[in-house]
């Protein structure tokens, strides 16, 4: 079974020739590098990580960029694109030439972001997306019925729902409901999840029993060809006490209700086929 984590930050630390965008900062020190991260996949036998961006560089993409080229059967890239200047609309044209580069990941979840998706910002980047087939990876956890609208409206659209959809501090018996919203969304075929930090959704032990029947529920939903297995890991190391391995056997050991084909398809072959990237 080929495992592909859904989204994994690498990042260097701040120089003043390399900045941090103000104000911001990593989530864990020192910054987890993709030599690091290739060390700590082969520990929990994951084959294959999309990098996404971190938002404290801003819009730098060079240093995934660097480690798909280097390791292209290893790594591959969502990058950021800046959707709020008029050189994104340029950039888009050809993003997918960019070795590594697979789609686009957006954030509609910080104070400046979040309008975006209503007041006309992002209305230029939907129909250009769907026109150029560059999926789009998207952490929205306050604005989900608005993406059920650009979902309808761009049925070739492929999206891909961060983090389960869930806001910060949904956990325990609040998940089941809190993802109501993101199960909402299961009727638009071209609408997909990923299960990123689901540990940090639990108070209890590994394997966090108490939330397996959310879990079930979305994943339910959406048929485990649209649920993408990931762990987003440098916020799960610091915001819960799961380790990488445990957040493979999480779902390929302790889940009863997958089956030996669900979990094919949760914990790498759906992301290949939607994305796509090719085993």
């Amino acid at each position: 079974m080929m495992i592909t984590d859904a989204g994994v930050h690498v990042w260097k630390a701040a120089t003043p020739e390399r900045p941090w965008m103000p104000g911001r900062h990593a989530h864990i020190e020192p910054p987890i590098g993709y030599e690091d991260l290739s060390k700590r996949m082969a520990e929990a036998g994951v084959h294959r990580a999309i990098l996404v961006p971190p938002s404290w560089e801003g819009d730098r993409i060079d240093y995934s960029i660097e480690a798909a080229q280097k390791y292209p059967k290893r790594f591959a890239v969502m990058g950021r694109i800046p959707i709020d200047k008029p050189e994104g609309r340029r950039m888009l044209e050809t993003w997918k030439d960019q070795p590594g580069m697979l789609g686009v990941r957006l954030t509609f979840h910080h104070a400046w972001d979040t309008p975006w998706m209503t007041d006309g910002t992002a209305d230029w980047f939907w129909p250009a997306a769907e026109r150029l087939n560059i999926p789009v990876m998207m952490n929205v956890p306050t604005v989900l019925p608005h993406v059920g609208k650009v979902a309808e409206r761009h049925p070739k659209l492929r999206i891909i729902v961060d983090h389960m959809g869930r806001t910060r501090g949904m956990r325990d018996e609040a998940l089941a409901a809190g993802l109501q919203g993101t199960i909402a969304l299961a009727k638009h075929p071209n609408v997909h999840v990923k299960l990123t930090l689901a540990p940090e959704c639990s108070s209890a032990p590994y394997p966090y029993r108490n939330i397996h029947g959310a879990l079930r529920n979305l994943i339910e939903a959406f048929t485990p060809r649209r649920c993408f297995w990931g762990t987003d890991l440098s916020v799960m190391l610091t915001r819960s006490a799961c380790t990488y391995p445990q957040a493979v056997s999480m779902y390929t050991e302790e889940m009863d209700f997958l089956t030996a084909e669900d979990k094919e398809w949760i914990m790498g072959r759906g992301l290949a086929e939607c994305l796509p990237w090719p085993v």
